[in-house]
């Protein structure tokens, strides 16, 4: 496996893979790797491409009172993931390297982006795929391999795939949770154990939301209640939103539609924000 951390070399590299006959498939990921992005490493490998996992924490989506600073930080365990996933190369430039002084473009997504986190975190998508689109034109990757845990950044992306006309594919990996149903995060490495243990409230509030929906509840209005009573029996979890969306749009519904609906919840415990969403 390469390890390369110039833009020269990662275009060089990805020059030399496609002059070989091969695809890429690149995993964009903000470092800390875990599970989760091992599962999106083996997926891109299932398309039978070069894998190049980016591990990069942008600075671009994080807003001034955010935790970019403390965000957590793994360069040798992220190593060490990829090489155990048979990662073709780790690309993990420094942000000189990325976004040099006087960088000064970026790119807005205009209506999916201006939902959910959106309105809580405006740096975010802006940032986010400012970022992903110089990640390309780096790497120019014929798949994209994304999981689903970030459902509004992949609803973000497919719209400007669609909008730009991309040459890329958007493959999608599902969420994976730990033993206890928290859904995997860098972020998590902040919880406490008592935190962590009022943290688990929201997966289960996610599967009850779910049985309501597979009895036949389809009032969002209804589902939204259920959730927000649930997780308000918690002391510190404070909720930031929960909405039912269309996954495509993130625009919120009145109702249900199965197979094209997620129950999208975002929340503190004490100072961590966390997210979490499951499909309906």
């Amino acid at each position: 496996m390469q390890k390369l951390d110039k833009i020269n070399a990662m275009q060089n590299a990805a020059a030399e893979l496609r002059q070989g006959g091969r695809r890429i498939a690149l995993v964009p990921t903000a470092g800390a790797l875990h599970a989760g992005h091992a599962s999106l490493i083996r997926l891109a490998r299932e398309t039978g491409a070069a894998v190049v996992v980016s591990a990069f924490v942008n600075p671009l989506q994080f807003g001034p009172s955010e935790d970019f600073t403390k965000y957590p930080r793994s360069p040798s365990a992220d190593a060490l993931w990829c090489e155990k996933e048979s990662a073709d190369v780790l690309f993990a430039p420094p942000v000189e390297e990325m976004f040099p002084r006087g960088f000064s473009t970026h790119l807005q997504e205009e209506a999916v982006s201006k939902h959910l986190c959106g309105v809580s975190r405006p740096a975010l998508f802006r940032g986010m795929l400012t970022c992903w689109l110089k990640l390309c034109n780096i790497v120019r990757p014929d798949t994209v391999v994304m999981g689903e845990r970030d459902a509004q950044q992949i609803a973000v992306v497919r719209k400007a795939v669609a909008d730009l006309l991309l040459p890329i594919e958007i493959l999608t990996g599902p969420t994976v949770r730990d033993a206890d149903g928290l859904v995997l995060s860098a972020r998590n490495s902040y919880l406490t154990p008592s935190q962590r243990e009022e943290a688990l409230a929201v997966f289960a509030t996610l599967r009850r939301v779910k049985e309501m929906v597979e009895a036949g509840v389809k009032s969002a209005d209804r589902l939204v209640a259920e959730a927000t009573h649930l997780i308000a029996t918690k002391r510190r979890l404070r909720v930031i939103y929960i909405s039912v969306v269309d996954r495509s749009t993130m625009e919120q519904l009145r109702e249900v539609v199965p197979g094209h609906c997620l129950l999208a919840i975002s929340y503190w415990v004490d100072e961590v924000r966390l997210t979490d969403s499951m499909p309906l």
